[in-house]
């Protein structure tokens, strides 16, 4: 249940369009459902402006399956990441109205569009198009929390003048979601460049000794630009989820 709909259900109790018993009924569930391989937190929503994310890593076809049927029915919209193909496969049987991006790994279903956050759009840049598929897991989570985004990709520290040349773009952004992989360098740069809070997400793009992602993610926490964030290696989602909070800090902040 999001906001919204909590604020509808209690009016129409106040206007006596809907019993109070009617509304008990819908509310009983709210805190959380157990599935018994499960445990769905339906208030989630309310705390995070958010419904429940699944994790498909680890989880069998039909145990996601048993989630998602368990938010659709609380009419909320369901957002899928590390998704592989089979399970892609299993869902898209199963629900006609999912969304699979193979790219991103992420599929989603719509009960409802996405409430729009307020403010300037995110800009999500990429070191290079290896990058892309963390960056896209970060794209596809932004559009499903409502959040307006800009794609910035393949600007690497290799040819830094990419980069320069969209500066001033950069700068009108909210926030600034850097990938990049190998040493993990681009961070650094955007943050020095910038005024704007920076999230950084190292990705395990890299040969040898960058060993997964370490060396990008040692590279981006010992940065010498004030303030970049970090995530963990490949952690699109993370990402995308910490400039949620830092927009609606913003928006819910008072005004002076």
């Amino acid at each position: 249940m999001n906001p919204e709909r909590l604020r509808q259900l209690l009016e129409a109790v106040q206007h006596r369009s809907l019993s109070l018993d009617e509304a008990m009924g819908e509310l009983i569930e709210l805190p959380f459902s157990d599935l018994g391989f499960a445990v769905v937190d339906h208030h989630r929503a309310l705390r995070q402006g958010v419904p429940e994310v699944i994790l498909a890593m680890g989880k069998t076809s039909e145990q996601i399956a048993g989630i998602a049927d368990e938010l659709i029915r609380k009419q909320q919209n369901v957002l899928i990441t590390r998704v592989d193909a089979a399970q892609a496969n299993y869902l898209a049987e199963r629900f006609v109205e999912l969304r699979y991006t193979a790219l991103a790994r992420v599929a989603t279903i719509e009960m409802h569009p996405p409430t729009a956050v307020a403010g300037r759009p995110v800009a999500i840049v990429s070191a290079g198009t290896a990058d892309v598929p963390v960056a896209e897991e970060c794209a596809e989570t932004l559009r499903m929390f409502g959040v307006q985004f800009e794609r910035v990709y393949d600007v690497g520290v290799a040819g830094i003048h990419r980069l320069l040349a969209r500066r001033a773009m950069l700068e009108g952004m909210s926030v600034a979601i850097v990938v990049a992989g190998m040493e993990g360098a681009l961070p650094s740069v955007v943050g020095g460049l910038i005024s704007i809070p920076v999230i950084a997400v190292p990705t395990s793009i890299g040969y040898g000794i960058g060993q997964g992602g370490w060396a990008a993610l040692s590279g981006m926490l010992t940065s010498c630009a004030s303030g970049v964030t970090v995530c963990n290696i490949d952690n699109g989602f993370g990402a995308a989820f910490a400039a949620l909070r830092i927009l609606r800090s913003v928006q819910e902040s008072p005004q002076t």
